[in-house]
């Protein structure tokens, strides 16, 4: 009997050493909740580093397929993962930028200064219309950010007639002069950016008059019903969303922005390097992304209190991982490697956003290209994907699905003396029935054994994706442009319990069942 124990205890410990643990998630098929809105998938782009220009927007001398000098293999990788909106021209440069700098001849344009990234001159080449054409090339909504930390409401005023008004003025004369007699009828409009900081250094009070008087000048022009954005909270200023919410009517803004970077180290001094971290950093890097879980239930709890019917969105509109710029490159530009490490947080913050979409509509990766956690990279003529961009691709098939409400029982991943869920998961039902379900293995060593139960429903297996690398510093580079990319997967089977999947350590799994 002795010998038998010590026998079942070997076992035990060898499979828990080989990386065996078991998982169950529980999918309620039968009672869909919110709809996750393909907003929630969207991207960033401003006037940093080079992301526009050298990134969307190329010299023309470049020998790469082009649209003017919108650089056409961007485009066409954006229009794959179905980029649903696009914000510009930022964050902080948004509050310096006069929009009347960018529009007309562009060898009459004024050259500006880019004082928030690297002091660089701007030559406004691109400018609204050019911005509205990339837009167009995708096929995604413009997200637009208005001056109010430099500006007046009278500048905002005219920027939206001049884009939205259908009828003659002198404004519109002048739009058809630039070569677009056609409105182009922009709804989302934000409202200052991080008024609370690189945005005019306000206070919540002060803020909150300055965008009740702004708003009011922001027009409906023409029936097209403007999506009003308030500069929400940085990180967990639970003041600023309790005054925003409580002095500012729901019918004066469509949404209210939160802001919430992933920092590895947690020092914004030294956030640590893109790809030259160990085991620990992991770690930490996952913990902080999870915080984005508690902000989401905190700052919601108070948007409940004073909107208990969900009428004003909660954007994200600027969220992901922000480490130490790559050695030698100017530390203005904000230029970082992208690694399997960036797909887990990107995997990850956009389950927590499905499972939040009854009141988080819409969001922003920053950025998209060449700045901070990128979906792409670009240098001369030659462009990679990252792995975060190939997380989008086989996330895509949640956008505008119906969520279906999940549970998870599964262990935990600890280091050291700290632990964190092993496991995240978000899944859907879209408009043909079929169920996808995207989950998360953090865990840096052990491959996870789950069961995905169905309560009863019947769905067999059409296909399954697969991201994953042995390392989660594992990064695509020029010289190796493929080394993450999405696999099919067939690690998997279905049983009279549910459906059985192998979830390697550091993956991201999809599964579309029908």
């Amino acid at each position: 009997m002795k010998t038998q124990i010590l026998l079942i205890s070997f076992l035990l410990l060898s499979s828990f050493v080989r990386g065996e643990q078991r998982a169950t998630i529980t999918v309620d098929v039968a009672h869909p909740g919110a709809k996750i809105s393909r907003h929630i998938y969207g991207h960033f782009a401003e006037h940093l580093g080079r992301c526009i220009y050298d990134g969307f927007w190329i010299d023309s001398a470049l020998n790469v397929e082009k649209h003017g000098r919108i650089r056409m293999d961007i485009v066409k990788a954006l229009k794959k993962i179905k980029v649903p909106n696009l914000r510009w021209p930022g964050g902080c440069y948004a509050d310096e930028y006069q929009w009347r700098d960018g529009i007309g001849n562009p060898k009459k344009r004024p050259v500006t200064i880019n004082s928030n990234w690297g002091g660089v001159t701007e030559d406004n080449s691109f400018g609204t219309h050019e911005f509205l054409e990339l837009c167009e090339l995708i096929g995604c909504e413009p997200y637009i950010s208005a001056n109010m930390g430099t500006g007046s409401p009278e500048s905002m005023k005219d920027w939206i007639e001049y884009l939205n008004y259908v009828g003659k003025s002198a404004l519109t004369n002048e739009r058809t002069l630039n070569g677009h007699p056609e409105p182009y009828g922009v709804s989302f409009w934000g409202i200052g950016n991080e008024s609370w900081g690189c945005g005019g250094d306000m206070v919540p009070e002060y803020y909150v008059n300055e965008y009740r008087r702004y708003q009011c000048y922001a027009r409906n022009y023409s029936g097209n019903n403007l999506k009003k954005i308030a500069s929400g909270p940085n990180i967990d200023d639970y003041k600023w969303m309790e005054t925003c919410m409580q002095k500012i009517p729901a019918h004066m803004m469509w949404g209210i922005s939160l802001h919430y970077y992933t920092i590895p180290t947690g020092d914004w001094g030294k956030k640590g390097s893109a790809t030259s971290f160990d085991e620990n950093e992991y770690f930490d890097t996952m913990k902080r992304c999870l915080y984005m879980e508690e902000l989401l239930n905190r700052h919601e709890a108070i948007m409940n209190k004073y909107d208990p019917q969900k009428k004003v969105s909660l954007v994200v509109d600027e969220w992901g991982i922000w480490t130490d710029v790559e050695p030698g490159t100017n530390p203005g530009f904000l230029y970082q490697q992208n690694s399997m490490r960036d797909a887990l947080v990107a995997g990850t913050t956009l389950n927590i956003f499905n499972n939040h979409s009854d009141r988080v509509r819409m969001a922003n990766l920053a950025q998209a290209i060449n700045v901070l956690q990128s979906l792409v990279l670009t240098n001369k003529e030659k462009m990679l994907l990252t792995p975060t961009y190939y997380i989008f691709d086989m996330y895509k098939v949640h956008q505008d699905a119906l969520l279906l409400p999940t549970t998870i029982d599964a262990g935990n991943y600890i280091n050291e003396n700290e632990s964190i869920p092993s496991l995240n998961v978000s899944a859907s039902k879209d408009e043909n029935g079929c169920v996808h379900v995207s989950i998360v293995n953090l865990h840096s060593t052990e491959k996870i054994h789950t069961l995905i139960d169905m309560k009863n429903e019947k769905k067999k297996v059409v296909s399954a994706k697969l991201l994953t690398s042995k390392l989660y510093n594992d990064c695509n580079t020029f010289e190796n442009p493929s080394k993450v990319v999405p696999l099919s997967y067939g690690e998997y089977k279905v049983t009279k319990e549910g459906v059985e999947v192998q979830l390697p350590p550091l993956s991201v799994v999809v599964l579309e069942m029908k």
